[in-house]
């Protein structure tokens, strides 16, 4: 699943976990929630990486970025 589906699931089944006291649920909740950031770092990275050999391929056409 995506990173906001994970968070928002994962929020719903740790509050469902909370208020029924059901510790697993609860558990399952945060760990999906924590899934769902960790994706969100991953496509963060994955963007900085995609930015940064642009700028690269840009600087070896000679079409310097920080130049603009």
């Amino acid at each position: 699943m995506g990173e906001w589906t994970d968070k928002a699931k994962g929020k719903v089944k740790e509050t469902v976990g909370v208020a029924t006291g059901d510790r697993s649920l609860e558990a399952e909740g945060k760990a999906d929630t924590l899934k769902g950031k960790v994706k969100g770092v991953i496509e963060d990275v994955k963007h900085a990486i995609k930015d940064k050999k642009e700028e690269r391929e840009e600087v070896r056409r000679g079409d310097d970025p920080s130049q603009r």
